[in-house]
């Protein structure tokens, strides 16, 4: 039985659904990482992120290779980078409206009679 696309959509988005997962493939985006420099730079506990990884694992999302005693993780689907940004240019858009709907919802000045 096949899947649905907005049905897999969905999913797909689910994995995206936590903060540490997010900060992963950001990091990840930028160049490949070993397990102790993503330590280093998402404050998260060493299990916890071992989890995380797992997830984007599972989803095809990171690779992992080892490089004498250390794991070295990549962004195995480079479109991540563009779904990053495309995030981030959504956020800007959203923000930017609140801002203005802020500035519809001051009082407005009362005139004297």
């Amino acid at each position: 039985m096949t899947v649905p696309l907005y049905q897999a959509k969905a999913e797909f988005f689910r994995t995206l659904g936590h903060p540490a997962r997010i900060r992963v493939l950001e990091l990840l985006s930028e160049r490949d990482h070993a397990v102790h420099e993503l330590l280093a730079a998402i404050e998260i506990e060493p299990s916890n992120l071992s989890q995380q990884l797992a997830v984007l694992r599972r989803a095809g999302l990171v690779a992992q290779r080892r490089e004498g005693s250390e794991v070295v993780y990549s962004v195995s689907v480079p479109e991540v980078r563009d779904l990053l940004l495309a995030a981030r240019v959504i956020l800007r858009t959203l923000i930017d409206g609140q801002d203005q709907l802020k500035k519809d919802l001051r009082p407005v000045a009362r005139t004297r009679r």
